[in-house]
This record gives C-alpha cells, sequence and structure tokens, in this order.
C-alpha cells in the first residue's frame, strides 16, 4: 500500500508520459482512420440524356446520401453523347430517350439497358402566342417549315420561331418520329440542353420547341394536339403517343458500384417516389408497351 502511494506521488512523472504517448496513438489512428475512408471513396459518371438528367441526379444524391463515400457523378450532352461515351468505355453509364438499336454508330449487342421510367414529351410555346390546340398534322407542318405564321393555325399575326434540340438528342429523336413521320425537319435553331430551349422559348416572342413533361413550367405555355392534354395518363395508356423510354445503358452487364446505383434507382423507393415527383412515369404505371420498331404490344 505504502509503495504505492509512493509511486502515484513520485511516478507522476511516468503517468503524463503514458498519457501522452496514448493521446499521439490515438491521434495517428484517428487519421489513419479517415485517410483509409477518403481512399477508399467510389465514384462513377453518367452522362447522356438531359431530360434524364433531373432523375439521375436526384436518385445519385439520395444514393450517396445513404451510402458513405460513394459519388454519382451525372452529367447530361444528350442521348448520342451518353451511348457513344458508354460504348467506349469513357464512362460508367449512358442515359438515353432512345433504344440503342435506334442510334447509328451504336453496337447495341455491346450493351445491356434498363428501363428505369417513361417521359412525355410536349410541345411548348412562348407564353404570349394565342393558341392551345394544334392538330398532329399542323404541328408536322410547323417543324416542317410549311407553316410559317401563327395565324395560319388561329393565331395572331406573328412569325413562327422554331427551336430545336441538337442532332445527338434523345428528345429530338422522339419528337421527329412519332410527330414528322419521317419527313425533314426545318434547319433551325438547335440547343444542346433541354433547360435552355425552356430558357430561349419564355424569352423569345413567337417560339416555339418540344421538352420532357419534367420540364415544363409557368414560364412556358404546353400545347394539346388534337384536343388531347399532354398527361401521364394520356401516356399511360398511349392516347398521347410523343413518349419514350429512359434507359440507362452499361457496357456488358453492370458490377460494383455501377449495378448497386441501378438497383437504387429501380427499387420502390425510386419508382414509388421520385420518379412520380420529378414528372416521369414508371414503367410499371404503362398500360403498354413499345419496343424499339416502335410497335405498340398492349400488356
Amino acid at each position: 500500500m505504502k509503495c504505492g502511494v509512493r509511486f502515484i506521488t513520485r511516478g507522476g512523472f511516468y503517468v503524463k508520459k503514458i498519457l501522452k504517448f496514448s493521446i499521439f496513438f490515438l491521434s495517428v489512428f484517428f487519421l489513419s482512420s479517415c485517410s483509409e475512408l477518403v481512399d477508399h471513396g467510389e465514384s462513377i459518371t453518367v452522362v447522356g440524356s438531359s431530360a434524364m438528367q433531373p432523375l439521375a441526379e436526384a436518385a445519385g444524391e439520395e444514393f450517396s446520401s445513404r451510402n458513405l463515400g460513394k459519388f454519382i457523378n451525372v452529367q447530361g450532352g444528350g442521348s448520342g453523347t451518353g451511348l457513344s461515351q458508354v460504348q467506349a468505355g469513357a464512362v460508367d453509364i449512358g442515359n438515353s430517350d432512345v433504344f440503342a438499336e435506334e442510334k447509328d454508330g451504336i453496337d447495341a449487342d455491346k450493351l445491356v439497358g434498363f428501363k428505369v421510367a417513361v417521359v412525355g414529351i410536349t410541345p411548348i410555346v412562348n407564353k404570349e402566342v394565342e393558341v392551345d390546340d394544334v392538330s398532329m398534322d399542323q404541328l408536322r407542318r410547323i417543324f416542317t417549315g410549311e407553316i410559317t405564321n401563327w395565324k395560319e393555325v388561329g393565331g395572331k399575326d406573328q412569325s413562327i420561331v422554331l427551336i430545336n434540340r441538337a442532332s445527338g438528342s434523345g428528345t429530338r429523336s422522339t419528337f421527329e418520329r412519332w410527330v414528322l413521320d419521317g419527313e425533314p425537319a426545318k434547319r433551325a435553331q438547335e440547343q444542346d440542353s433541354t433547360g435552355m430551349v425552356r430558357q430561349i422559348v419564355s424569352t423569345t416572342p413567337g417560339a416555339i420547341s418540344y421538352v420532357a413533361f419534367s420540364y415544363v413550367n409557368e414560364d412556358v405555355h404546353p400545347l394539346t394536339i388534337d384536343g388531347v392534354a399532354p398527361t401521364d395518363e394520356n401516356v399511360i395508356i398511349n392516347r398521347w403517343t410523343i413518349w419514350s423510354y429512359e434507359h440507362m445503358y452499361t457496357k456488358g452487364e453492370p458490377t460494383g458500384l455501377t449495378k448497386d446505383y441501378i438497383n437504387f434507382v429501380l427499387s420502390d423507393d425510386v419508382q414509388k417516389g421520385m420518379v412520380g415527383q420529378l414528372g416521369y412515369i414508371p414503367v410499371t404505371s404503362m398500360k403498354v408497351e413499345r419496343n424499339a420498331a416502335g410497335e405498340i404490344i398492349k400488356k
């Protein structure tokens, strides 16, 4: 007992030394653990459809918040860019509004596709354009350049200003496939992003273009076609025919983080919540199916 007291009172120096060394080693261990977390962080890159970009980004942010150190880098660029870059192995996932089989220069056999949502596409006009409805034939003739003034479709005497998406855009491919029916579009101003298209239409008198339903807001006015409104309900039964699947493509079967992210997008959490909230339609809600040839199959 006496020795014990003597050790504590005279050994204060040794106790302090032990404490200092303990703190030092704990600090080293903590910093080492942190660096391991950083070193083991993973990320994938997703590129393509701008129509699908809001969904891919929102799902990526939610996925990352649930999985520490897992990052999803999402970029636009258009469906053509997404397909060509994933085929080249430059990115992990290529997002596309169209089937890979529809794109020239893409070997669909080397890609694996996942339908993650359905998107409706609608014509939009500047809010000062005094037209609410056009026929499909009138819409076709507007974009082929046969109709050049709004008075020809019941509006005021005002020149029509066409705004197109870029040639690699899946949104443009879908719109032209179901509206122009093989006729060439009139040469017009082109934009790479859907957001920029909406902005230009909203600020340009007489302007018309087309966007995914998810991009329609109070700044622009969507048109009905032959009295049919651009709604999810009409897309689901194919009464509104301008729609497409949102695909995620990988080069070969996905693995690791790529597979985990795609599975998350296909999960009930995303399909029954985020998809509808962002203006898309879950694939499971569709009453019809459409193949790469454009053929409709009743479910």
